[in-house]
C-alpha cells in the first residue's frame, strides 16, 4: 500500500463516517463503535427490584521505560489518547521492516489532522537496542518522535507489558511467549482499554484500523450521557 494510498484511505473513511454519524445523531439510532475487550470484573446489582450489570475492563497499567531519544516516559504521558502499539526488534530481518513503514504511514496519515492519534513499539530485544539504536532505526524510517515512542528497558517488564497488558499471546496464538514476535498492531482508546488488534501485514486489517481509530475519535466519555453510542 503507498503512502498516497493509505492518505486517500484515511480520508475516504473520515467523510463518510463523519456523516454517518451526524446522521445517526438526528435520527436518535445507535452506533456500534470498537469492542471491548478482556474484562478485569462485572458486577451486579439490584435496585428497586430491578438488576443491572456493569463491565470493569481490563486497563492497561501504568509503565515506564525509555524511548528513542534516551527520555523517561510513562504511558500516563498519553493519557487521553488513541494508542496503536507493536512489538518489534531494529535487527528483525522480516517481518518488522514493514510493520514500521505501514505503521509510519498510519502515521504521516493521522498526524496530518488531529492530535489525538499516538503510536508505540516496544522492542522484545532490550539487550542489543539501546535508546541509541532506536533513535538511528527510528531516523531511518522518518518517525516522528512526538507522536511515535520507540521503547526499550527491562526483559522482564517489556514481556510483562506485552503478555499481560495487551494480551499478545492471546491475540496471537502462533507467537512463542518466549520471544514476542508478532505482526499485528493493537489499539488502546482514549481510557487504556484494548479495542482492537489488527494484522500489520493486511491491507484488509489496516483498513479496518483506520476506520475504527475514527470511530474512537469520535466517542464520547462514557461517564457522560449519551444516547448515540452503544456500550
Amino acid at each position: 500500500m503507498s503512502k498516497k494510498s493509505l492518505i486517500a484511505l484515511i480520508v475516504a473513511a473520515v467523510l463518510p463516517v463523519t456523516c454517518y454519524f451526524l446522521l445517526k445523531y438526528f435520527s436518535n439510532e445507535a452506533v456500534v463503535m470498537p469492542r471491548r475487550y478482556f474484562p478485569d470484573t462485572v458486577i451486579t446489582k439490584t435496585e428497586f427490584g430491578k438488576t443491572t450489570t456493569d463491565t470493569i475492563w481490563h486497563q492497561v497499567r501504568n509503565f515506564t521505560l525509555t524511548n528513542q531519544l534516551g527520555k523517561k516516559v510513562q504511558l500516563s504521558d498519553l493519557d487521553g489518547k488513541i494508542i496503536i502499539a507493536d512489538f518489534f526488534f531494529t535487527s528483525c530481518p522480516s517481518i518488522c521492516p514493514t510493520l514500521t513503514h505501514n505503521m509510519k504511514k498510519l502515521q504521516d496519515a493521522f498526524n496530518k489532522t488531529d492530535t489525538i492519534v499516538r503510536f508505540i513499539s516496544f522492542t522484545i530485544d532490550p539487550k542489543r537496542d539501546s535508546a541509541t539504536r532506536l533513535k538511528a532505526y527510528s531516523d531511518k524510517y522518518g518517525v516522528n518522535p512526538d507522536t511515535w515512542w520507540l521503547l526499550t528497558g527491562d526483559k522482564e517488564e517489556l514481556y510483562d507489558i506485552a503478555k499481560n497488558e495487551f494480551k499478545a499471546n492471546i491475540a496471537d496464538t502462533k507467537i512463542d511467549t518466549n520471544f514476542i514476535h508478532t505482526q499485528y498492531f493493537f489499539m488502546l482508546d482514549k481510557n487504556r482499554v484494548l479495542r482492537g488488534w489488527y494484522d500489520g501485514l493486511d491491507s484488509i486489517h489496516l483498513n479496518k484500523l483506520a476506520d475504527d481509530i475514527v470511530l474512537l475519535m469520535m466517542e464520547k466519555d462514557k461517564s457522560r450521557k449519551s444516547g448515540l453510542f452503544n456500550r
